[in-house]
């Protein structure tokens, strides 16, 4: 049967449950609070339960749960489903979805983790740290905490109104049992939150970490994702800048074949700038989410028509798109993380938050969007699309207006980046409305572009306001 997205405001709280091996233990909630954070080491320790957060692990099986990042957002965009029939999120009806609630409660339980730290580390002497590295842990937490209230926002938020007062629930304190109410902020000033909290970790993050930590560069990245949307004249050349500053400066480097990237390499990767490493013996647990894109489990999430035919010339389709699925006319099964047939491994559990593809493609789009070089933005285009194989470029060569560059740079997205971290379905959103509606014709309101608060945050947090526009409270 379908999962059911939990979205009772209560379950941030369980931010204090155990975390074991890749990822270290956990403190209980009041540890996380900053009662026992008292040095590097336990601050070290509390930051490792951000990160266990971050990976959405589900502390009842030591396994991590990205399914909400890597499929509703391709659903709302059109390009995948649900292998048992559709759900109402597929026409983007969030009333009528399983899908409704995702990215609210793991965000908060993110953002109340993040907070943790951030308090019991900031009462501690800097002498309490060896070199740099409070600052660091900080830094961290608070892109942590960026990453969770983004979410909120572009799910849940008019984000692309700067005068809406219909923004995101900021939190900036650890939230305990009876201190939940709070109203919600502006879109404004939830950028603005948002901002200050990357800018710190652009300037105090580590220049380099494993891939499943962040980094300076995976702030940067964060950076030009939410410039994106802000979506002000004086954004773009900032998001230009960012790009060329990562892509000069970084370690990182393009995946010369894109399907080494799953099939091959996941985090070892060299465009891998933040990922989600699986929990040790994660791919023998029954209900992993690799097992939902080959029936092996007992939801099923499968590509439908529409990224079949959008990957119907392209050489990614031989790899990505499998069988027709037998269950649901027009659905085929997902392979980009799982060959048809095959069993999870370790490989098939990664996930990825942030890749180097993203950078460049948001550069170019920024560079269309300041009024800058066509010519320029193809050149981007094409290369991106050269790492996947693809040889036949007249698509994007015969692409002559803004309109046209920005269709073609947004179809890249999706056939690169789909099922991964959203960008499918925000990069959609970021067009003129003519296109949305030519791409997407279900999402023909403003209204759908955002999902409603879920319920159960009106009962346990009153104060918060009023429901998004268009939908019940």
């Amino acid at each position: 049967m379908k999962r059911i997205i939990y979205t009772l405001l209560g379950t941030l709280l369980i931010a204090g449950t155990s975390c074991k091996k890749e990822l270290g233990k956990l403190p209980e909630n009041a540890k996380v609070d900053g009662n026992t954070i008292i040095d590097q080491r336990t601050s070290e320790i509390a930051l490792n339960g951000v990160y266990y957060r971050f990976a959405n692990v589900d502390a009842t099986n030591n396994v991590t749960d990205w399914f909400e990042h890597e499929v509703p957002p391709a659903v709302f965009a059109g390009y995948m489903g649900y292998g048992y029939g559709e759900d109402g999120a597929e026409l983007n009806d969030y009333t009528n979805s399983f899908f409704s609630g995702i990215y609210w409660t793991s965000a908060y339980q993110l953002v109340n983790a993040a907070n943790g730290v951030i308090k019991g580390v900031s009462l501690l002497e800097d002498k309490a740290f060896t070199n740099n590295r409070k600052k660091e842990v900080l830094a961290e937490a608070r892109f942590l905490r960026a990453y969770g209230h983004f979410k909120v926002l572009s799910y849940f938020g008019q984000w692309f109104d700067l005068s809406s007062p219909y923004g995101a629930l900021l939190r900036d304190e650890f939230v305990t049992v009876g201190a939940t109410a709070k109203a919600r902020s502006s879109v404004k000033d939830s950028y603005t939150a948002i901002l200050a909290d990357i800018d710190d970790a652009i300037a105090n993050a580590p220049a380099q970490n494993k891939a499943f930590y962040a980094t300076r560069w995976a702030a940067m990245a964060l950076k030009m994702r939410v410039l994106m949307s802000h979506g002000q004249p004086a954004d773009y050349p900032v998001v230009i800048a960012l790009a060329d500053s990562i892509i000069l400066n970084s370690q990182y480097t393009l995946e010369p074949q894109m399907k080494d990237i799953f099939y091959t390499k996941g985090l070892a990767s060299p465009e891998v700038i933040l990922g989600v490493k699986s929990q040790q013996n994660q791919e023998s647990y029954y209900y992993v989410l690799s097992r939902q894109y080959w029936p092996g489990a007992s939801s099923l999430y499968v590509a439908k028509t529409a990224l079949k035919t959008l990957l119907a010339n392209d050489p990614r389709g031989a790899w990505m798109i499998g069988s027709a699925n037998d269950y649901s006319d027009g659905t085929f099964y997902f392979l980009k993380y799982i060959k048809e047939g095959n069993t999870p491994t370790p490989l098939t559990e990664t996930a990825y938050a942030i890749r180097l593809t993203e950078v460049y493609l948001l550069k170019a789009e920024a560079i269309v969007r300041s009024g800058g070089s066509l010519a320029a933005a193809r050149t981007i285009l094409k290369n991106i699309m050269g790492h996947a194989g693809v040889t036949d470029f007249s698509a994007v060569d015969n692409a002559g207006s803004v309109n046209e560059m920005l269709k073609q740079l947004y179809l890249e997205t999706v056939r690169n980046l789909v099922g991964e971290d959203g960008q499918e379905w925000m990069s959609l959103l970021r067009l003129p409305s003519s296109l949305v509606q030519e791409l997407r014709p279900t999402a023909n309101d403003k209204v759908k572009y955002i999902m409603p608060i879920p319920h159960t945050e009106f009962l346990n947090n009153p104060t918060i306001g009023e429901q998004n526009p268009g939908y019940q409270q």
